[in-house]
């Protein structure tokens, strides 16, 4: 099949890649000629793993290709993918005007019937729009045929996009009319054939699914996060909560993991979004406003441990804090709604010198910060440390796990670490004389909940 994908960021270019990598031709378009030069070169401007191999062997085998001529994407095209961005608006809502500029574009310059279905996250109700809006603009050139626009949310987390597209737990597509479905069950059929299956509803259940699926995730970790508030306040231990509740079949172990709280392009616009969705129905979304709520709080709670720490912020000023970690989540350089650059903030105004590090998303973070004399951006772990007082994570990247705590005792000049991710062994690196200060959990944690098979002794 012919495939078009319009936007290449973090989504559609993942769509692009793994469409080709599917069978299909595929053509990616981008209003960014820097973007579309780069990735003619086989150079990806953002860190996604896999996908820039994928990208060399098909554009080397002619199946992928990427333009800034949005007529030459849509020729003889079966299908086009809609992956442009939907920001956050002022009010919490989507922000949809790159989205109906692209169907403006499309119903300028389609000359055949093809089916538009749409990646982007936008609100419900929002397809059955563009589709009319298109349609009127095909019926005023003359051009012949329906061409509906359909919903094809995508479910891709960044860091894991090529192996989520590959191996989808499911493929969701909307559709107003049964029949619109069959070309979109014939582009996925080679994973349909996999067994993966693919779930055929209406278009805005198919959008409601899409913002369902991320607040239900961020629910979780909101909730996790506020029992970890619980568990320092009773002296509990929210990693052995999690591993008890996580066994129970009907809750399972994902995303129950306590922190500084989620962040990234997805949960936390998506809440806001369904939060305003709500209120222009009328409908007080308490349940989501709290989710909100408690993950706003968690991003600034590894600053007060460590304000708390030194006796408040004034006690801050002059101290050198090593921050391993940037990206809101390992895997990827993507620095939307980061917590690192909450905390980065909070220690820079509270007049704290920061020594800052992270495998891949480290020159964003430069550049948004304004490359601010308060921050040293360091080449690696050990560089971070180097006349440090103390040390905090944000991210868990699992290079931060393998590090010899005795090396981290022997720079830290405080020898405290506070782990925004309880990500390392605080029993372990506490026998090495350092204090681990984590989330919802004792300093210095025992021993995880062990797991006894076949009864004790």
């Amino acid at each position: 099949m012919q495939v078009a994908v319009l936007g290449l960021g973090y989504v559609g270019l993942s769509t692009a890649a793994c469409l080709a990598e599917l069978g299909h031709s595929v053509t990616g378009y981008d209003i960014d000629p820097q973007r579309v030069r780069l990735l003619m070169q086989d150079e990806v401007p953002f860190y996604e793993p896999e996908i820039d191999a994928l990208i060399a062997v098909h554009q080397a085998r002619g199946q992928l290709g990427f333009t800034v001529d949005l007529s030459l994407a849509l020729q003889g095209c079966d299908v086009v993918m809609l992956a442009v961005g939907t920001p956050q608006g002022h009010n919490g809502d989507a922000e949809l005007g790159a989205v109906k500029n692209a169907v403006h574009a499309i119903g300028q310059q389609l000359q055949q019937p093809a089916v538009v279905a749409v990646k982007s996250t936008v609100p419900v109700g929002t397809c059955e729009r563009l589709e009319a809006a298109l349609q009127e603009q095909l019926r005023k050139r003359g051009i012949a045929g329906r061409v509906p626009v359909v919903s094809n949310p995508e479910f891709l987390r960044e860091g894991r996009a090529v192996e989520d597209f590959l191996d989808p737990d499911r493929i969701i597509v909307g559709v107003s009319h049964r029949a619109d479905a069959e070309l979109m069950h014939a582009l996925y059929a080679p994973l349909v054939e996999r067994g993966h299956p693919l779930l055929v509803m209406d278009t805005r259940s198919a959008e409601l699914t899409k913002y369902t699926a991320n607040v239900m995730l961020a629910a979780r970790i909101s909730l996790i996060n506020e029992v970890a508030s619980l568990a320092e306040l009773m002296g509990a231990d929210v990693e052995q909560v999690a591993k008890g509740v996580g066994l129970d079949r009907r809750i399972g172990p994902h995303f129950l993991h306590a922190g500084i709280g989620y962040g990234g392009s997805c949960f936390p616009k998506d809440v806001k979004a369904m939060i305003r969705m709500a209120a222009d129905l009328g409908l007080p979304a308490r349940l989501l406003q709290a989710v909100d709520q408690v993950n706003e709080r968690q991003r600034r709670c590894l600053f007060e441990k460590i304000s708390h720490f030194y006796g408040g912020p004034e006690g801050l000023r002059g101290k050198r804090i090593a921050v391993w970690g940037l990206a809101f989540k390992p895997g990827t350089d993507d620095l939307r709604e980061a917590p690192s650059l909450v905390l980065l903030r909070q220690l820079i105004g509270a007049g704290a010198e920061v020594r800052a590090y992270d495998p891949v998303a480290a020159p964003k973070a430069a550049a948004l910060l304004g490359h601010s004399s308060a921050v040293a951006w360091c080449a690696s772990a050990d560089a971070a440390l180097s006349q440090a007082d103390a040390l905090a994570i944000c991210t868990e990247w699992p290079e931060f796990g393998e590090v010899d705590a005795s090396k981290v005792a022997q720079q830290l000049t405080d020898q405290v670490v506070f782990d925004g991710r309880n990500m390392v062994d605080a029993l372990h690196w506490s026998r090495h004389g350092l204090r681990v200060i984590q989330i919802g959990r004792p300093d210095g944690a025992l021993q995880p909940a062990v797991e006894v098979v076949g009864g004790v002794g």
